[in-house]
Parts: C-alpha cells; structure tokens; sequence
C-alpha cells in the first residue's frame, strides 16, 4: 500500500462531537474483534465440505480478498474521516442522495440483522450449558445489557472489547498450540493438507471455499463508523486496520492447518463444534464448558462491536440528513448517540422474535458485497477530489481488483437470497422517499413562517415611523 501526503498538518484532526477517545491499540482490538467474531468456531466443518483437507488454501485467498477492499477503507476513511463511513463516499462520489441512502441502509440492514443473529445464538445451545431459560427473552435481555454498555460510552465499551477480544483469540490460540504439541509427539497426517473432494478440481474447490471463508473477514467495514472518535486518524486507522486483518487471517490459516493435521474432513463436517472435536481429538483434556464460555463471549463481543458500528452509522446518516435528525442526539455528558443507540436496539429485538435468521444472515453478506463494491468504485471517481489534509493513498490497481473480486462474490449468491435482498432495498426506497417528503414539507412550513415574519416587524415600522417624521 501507499500513502499520499498534501501540504496540510499531519496530525490534524476534523472537528466533532463525539469524544476521540480510541487509541491505536484499541482500535486495532476493535477490527480484530470484530473480524474474529463467533464464526470461526464452527467454519471449519463447513468449509471442510468444499475443499476437505486444504482448508489453509481458501482461508488465504479470502484474506487477501478482504484485503484489497480494505484498502480502498483506509482512502477514503483518512480522506473523509466522518461518521457515516460508506453512505459518505457514495455521497461525495456519486451525488445522488439515493445511492448515498440504500448504501448506508444496507450497512443499517445488515448490522442490525447481524446482532439479532448473534442474540440468538448467545440465547441457543451455548448458553444452554449453563442455565436452562427460554431463548427469546434472553435474546431480548442480552441486548439491552449490550446497548446500556454502548450508551455508557465509547472507552468502556472498547474496554469491554479488549478483553473479550482477548479471550476470544485464547480459545483459537489453544486450538493452535494443543494441535502443535499433538502434532510434535507424531500425531496428525500432514498428506490431508493438500486433499480435495473426489472429482473436484482444486481451484473451483479453493474459489467455492474462498466464497465461504470471506464471510469470517467481515466486520472490518465496521471501524469506518469509529472514525470520528479515533486519535489521529491518518496514522492510526491504516495500521489498525492491516494489522488486525493480518493478525486474523494468519490465525485463521493456522487453524485450518490444525484442523486438517488433527481430524480428516469427514469427521470436521459430522461436528457441530469442530474445533471442540479438534483439541478433543489430540487427547488433550480441555473441559467442554471452557469452549462454550468462550464461544458466549465470542459472540457478545462480536454484538457489542456490531451496535456501536450500527448506532455510529446511524448517527451519521442523521448528520447528513439521510435520516431524522432526533437520531443525531447525544448525551451531553457520555457524549454517545443515545437515541440511536436506543433505536437500532429496538428493531434488533424485534428482528430476535423473527426466530430463523438462516437466509437473512446470508443477505447480509449480499447486502455488503453491494457496500464494499460502491466504496471500491468510490475510490476511484474521487482521485479527483483534493482534500486539505494528509490521507492515505491505495495503489490504483488496488479497487480495481476490489471492485472484480465483489462481482466474483455475488455471482455465488443463491437466488433466495437475491430476491431477499431486494426486498430490503425496496423497503429502503420507501422510506428515503418518505424523508424526502417529511423534509419538503418541513422546510416549506419554515420558509412560509419566515415569509410571514418578515415584511414588517414592530422595529421595522419603528424606524419607518422616525423616517417619515
């Protein structure tokens, strides 16, 4: 990657008001967190059925895929950095309030379908190991437990992150170092490593597993909506953001490798919990409990991180005016946009209550492909665009192949999930076209109020009066 300065201060910072509270390190758990997420606990099986032992193969390849649109992030967030994240570059890039709108109520749709998701896996079997309580209320519970730490503000809530992240990569790092030591006494059969489906050519089955795989690096997308509450943003989102990818995929192709040394792909596919299956596998005595705690803080960890994205974008779509302006409040003291907070924890409630998320969840990945494409293209319509600060500058060839490597992706989507998708954007352009009215209609009785107020008033008439004298 490179990076391009101009004449303006490098440590300049635009003004804001949300508090700039999150540092390097803590923005790079943020990313990580998120990208870690609860997915990797049971990827394994079924990426096993696509490409059986070369598990590593497609797990690289989706890194380096997620990587090059990440680039295209870290442009646009340093050149841009405002709440908002993606629905600001397709607003600056296209000018249309419509696409700036759908591409933010994408993310919006996405998000809050995501973390109704993952209230109702931390409702499901994980949390049945340890107390036995209907699934919807503590689905309910769990995220208003999640939107009080949110609102509290953005420090504790990446507190909370950094420790949960923490745990979270303990549980892969046992996977990894459990397999080492089993792999070290003459265990595991490395000829698994490079064994596909009978009949499948190796890079139909890599790509079809790459497909898969992508979907463990989603997340990264999120920090974009932080931006505003980054110290020096230049220098500290590019690293955070490349760090914490790489971080993740090279725990990702590591686990793969375990996975495969320790378990054929038959076995990987029959398991619920592989990487259980896995450490269980080296005769290494690891409590069933301990996986399942951590796969509960996995997924609260990676709910947390999804609504402080969700809220922040929604703020920033209310700063543009692409959504109603009570849903840009802040608490004068936390400084956090509570009724945006408060909003998208509501209808993520209502979304637990749907019950199967199964398609929905694969809507979301369509839903972001569409994203990431428009800020791949947003990259490039904007090289003319000068800004008066230093950014970070992708190579060009970089969103070129962003913007091929989304089109590949969606071209694997089922038609189920299309028509889905397209559901969601039509509610999308009901309710643009209804701000859009509400709007009009509120500027019209502005301007007939000021009309009135304005031929004569009382010190109008005064001076008149003296003028005439």
């Amino acid at each position: 990657m490179a990076s391009d300065t101009t004449d303006a201060p490098a440590g300049a910072e635009t003004p804001t008001k949300l508090r700039r509270a999150i540092t390097g390190p803590l923005l790079f758990a943020f990313i990580l967190g998120d990208v870690l997420g609860a997915g990797i606990y049971a990827l394994m099986g079924v990426l096993s059925e696509e490409v059986g032992g070369m598990l590593w193969a497609p797990l690289l390849l989706a890194l380096l895929l997620a990587l090059l649109t990440a680039g295209s992030y870290a442009e646009l967030v340093t050149k841009y950095p405002r709440a908002g994240g993606a629905s600001v570059f397709a607003e600056r890039a296209f000018r249309s309030p419509i696409v700036s709108f759908l591409v933010g109520f994408s993310m919006l749709a996405a998000g809050v379908t995501s973390a109704a998701g993952l209230a109702i896996a931390f409702a499901g079997d994980y949390f049945g190991t340890f107390f036995d309580l209907p699934a919807t209320p503590v689905a309910i519970v769990f995220l208003a437990v999640v939107a009080a730490l949110n609102a509290r503000g953005i420090r504790e809530s990446m507190g909370a992150n950094l420790v949960m992240t923490a745990i979270e990569l303990s549980g892969l790092v046992i996977v990894i170092a459990v397999v080492g030591i089993f792999v070290a006494g003459g265990g595991g059969d490395a000829s698994r490593l490079t064994a596909t489906p009978d009949g499948t050519p190796v890079a139909l089955a890599v790509l079809g597993g790459a497909v898969i795989a992508y979907y463990s690096f989603v997340g990264f997308e999120t920090s974009a909506n932080m931006i505003e509450e980054v110290k020096n943003p230049r220098r500290t989102y590019p690293r955070a953001l490349f760090g914490a990818l790489s971080t993740a995929g090279a725990v990702y192709v590591l686990v793969g490798v375990a996975s495969s040394l320790t378990l054929p792909a038959s076995e990987l596919q029959e398991s619920s919990g592989p990487l259980l299956a896995v450490v269980e596998a080296t005769g290494v005595s690891i409590p069933s409990w301990l996986f399942s705690l951590i796969a509960l803080i996995a997924v609260a960890n990676g709910a947390l991180l999804t609504m402080i994205m969700v809220s922040r974008l929604t703020y920033g779509m209310a700063e543009q005016r692409l959504l109603p302006g009570i849903l840009g409040r802040v608490l004068p003291n936390r400084r956090t946009p509570w009724v945006a907070i408060l909003t998208t924890t509501l209808v993520a409630m209502g979304l637990t209550l749907v019950g199967d998320l199964a398609t929905l969840a694969e809507t979301v990945v369509l839903l972001l492909l569409f994203v990431f494409l428009s800020v791949n293209v947003s990259v490039l319509v904007l090289r003319r665009d000068r800004v008066e600060r230093d950014h970070f500058r992708v190579w060009t060839f970089v969103p070129v192949l962003g913007v091929a490597s989304c089109i590949l992706l969606l071209t694997q989507q089922r038609p189920v999930v299309w028509l889905f998708g397209a559901i969601l954007l039509a509610v999308g352009v009901v309710l643009f076209v209804l701000a859009r009215w509400g709007r009009a209609r509120s500027d019209r009785a502005t301007a007939a109020a000021t009309a009135s107020a304005s031929p004569t008033t009382p010190h109008d008439t005064q001076e008149d009066t003296h003028g005439n004298a």
